[in-house]
């Protein structure tokens, strides 16, 4: 008796749906964060480890601005994530996507602007956490070989 094994271990996954779940869990949690007063307390000590001690900023980032930020970048970084090929590809989109709002805070600090990434921040590391987990259990559209045209029928 032989088994017949599937020939795909891993349950299809999609992009849209799962990308959109992903993005929404993420500012529910900044969102959590902010009503416990978690976020405060991480800004204040990005400030201070940008300015090295001096927290005090004469201007302000505009909240709407923060928030926008908030609920578009993982939104599209799970998007991203899910719709390209490749495990590695994925990691290092994730990891641009990280440094590049790690490195608002010195240009913020750097225009007198308080240095308040921590709800993007969050938001992003675990939008990227999450979609790389679901790349890692579900066999992605973008990852599957296309047909060889040379091949024999």
């Amino acid at each position: 008796m032989t088994r017949d094994k599937p020939p795909h271990p891993r349950p299809t996954g999609h992009v849209i749906v799962p990308a959109a779940a992903i993005g929404g869990l993420s500012i529910i949690l900044v969102l959590g964060l902010e009503l416990l007063k978690v976020l405060d307390r991480l800004n204040s000590g990005i400030a201070r480890l940008v300015s090295q001690g001096e927290t005090v900023f004469p201007k302000h980032m505009p909240g709407w601005c923060l928030w926008l930020a908030v609920v578009c970048l993982p939104l599209l970084l799970a998007a991203a994530i899910l719709g390209t090929p490749g495990n590695c590809k994925r990691l290092i989109l994730w990891i641009t996507a990280m440094v590049v709002i790690s490195a608002w805070a010195p240009v913020l600090h750097l225009a007198a602007h308080a240095p308040d990434i921590g709800a993007p921040w969050i938001a992003t590391l675990w939008a990227g956490i999450c979609s790389l987990v679901y790349s890692n259990n579900h066999r992605m559209p973008c990852d599957e070989s296309p047909t060889r045209s040379h091949e024999p029928r």
